[in-house]
């Protein structure tokens, strides 16, 4: 049988190093990959093309003997049970390619890369328009799994002691071979028995059987910064749900919904509002008090105001989430209509049509 040609099916040169052999497997993995309609057959000689090459001491041997120094068993390195051809699928060393081949060898996502971290939960937080503006402190329930109460999420008997843990020795993984079509692929995972601690208790929890979760209601205060926005989202990290002892928790995200107000509304860091004004202030101009969202305030209208007009108030908007300073209050300036004008307002309004106004 004719020697293989490695370096070729990775499409590599001989003194190519071992970063670019392997990311000219990754590559060529991905694009290959059965199950993303790549032949199955070339898939197989690009891993053990890589097996060889993208291991020194077999590359060293390669380089001299060829390819059949590995055939009949040889890839495997004297295992005759060494998977389909022979040949070993060592994941760490794919880096996030090896997570894809172990989610499709049922693997549980490759390699291990220490204690499990628990899931994220999200919840609704209803807040008022000046809230958003002031901030606010809001107390929240969440209903979830949290660490046990008595063995703070260690699982272990408050006084016991830790002792190494006999199934992955102390390491926190264990190491699995699992044979495929590819060959015997060979994945680091977390332990089990320790959840990745490397350590047990001598005694468990009795509180929460070693598990080192409870499913409770926890109430806790939320910061609600001010300048925060409807259909913004807080992150307040390590509430999430507890996996258990020696995990982390995951987080939790707070999605805000800010009520509407009846006088004003909100354009990114600017604030809205219409003042009614009458005519006469209007026309002859003065000084009128206003609604704003820190309380009274006063507006100046010059003389000859026109119906519409739109007055900046600046400082007076939204704080900005981000940095100092705040956005402007813009209000629009409507005259009064009376909708029954008394006998005096007649004459008075005709007197005005009378000269044009």
């Amino acid at each position: 049988m004719p020697s293989k040609d490695y370096y070729a099916i990775l499409g590599v040169q001989k003194n190519a190093t071992e970063d670019e052999i392997k990311k000219a497997f990754r590559r060529l993995a991905h694009e290959h990959h059965p199950d993303k309609g790549g032949d199955q057959a070339k898939f197989k000689d690009l891993n053990e093309a890589y097996q060889v090459i993208g291991n020194k001491e077999k590359r060293t041997k390669y380089d001299q003997f060829g390819s059949a120094a590995f055939e009949n068993g040889g890839m495997g390195g004297g295992n005759p049970g060494a998977g389909f051809d022979g040949f070993n699928i060592n994941m760490d060393d794919l880096g996030d390619f090896g997570d894809i081949l172990g989610n499709m060898f049922g693997m549980g996502g490759g390699r291990g890369r220490g204690p499990a971290r628990g899931r994220d939960i999200e919840t609704d937080l209803l807040i008022e328009f000046l809230d958003a503006v002031n901030g606010v402190k809001k107390s929240i329930k969440l209903f979830k799994h949290d660490a046990c109460d008595i063995c703070k999420g260690s699982g272990a008997e408050p006084g016991a002691n830790m002792e190494t843990c006999k199934t992955c020795g102390g390491r926190g993984q264990v190491v699995q071979n699992v044979r495929t079509m590819f060959g015997t692929m060979q994945s680091a995972v977390v332990c089990s028995d320790c959840a990745g601690k490397g350590s047990k208790p001598s005694k468990i929890c009795k509180h929460c059987s070693g598990s080192g979760v409870e499913r409770k209601q926890k109430e806790m205060s939320v910061d609600v910064p001010p300048g925060i926005a409807d259909g913004e989202t807080l992150k307040v990290a390590g509430e999430g749900e507890h996996p258990g002892a020696g995990g982390k928790p995951g987080d939790l995200y707070i999605h805000i919904r800010v009520k509407s107000h009846p006088i004003f509304e909100r354009e990114q860091s600017d604030i809205h509002s219409t003042a009614q004004v009458a005519f006469s202030m209007l026309a002859l101009g003065g000084e009128v008090e206003i609604e704003t969202v820190d309380g009274k305030g006063s507006l100046k209208i010059p003389d000859g105001t026109e119906p519409g007009t739109v007055f900046k108030i600046r400082g007076k908007g939204f704080p900005f989430l981000r940095s100092n300073g705040r956005g402007d209050h813009l209000v629009t300036v409507q005259p009064i209509v009376p909708h029954k004008p008394t006998k005096d307002q007649k004459k008075a309004l005709e007197e005005l049509r009378k000269n044009g106004l």
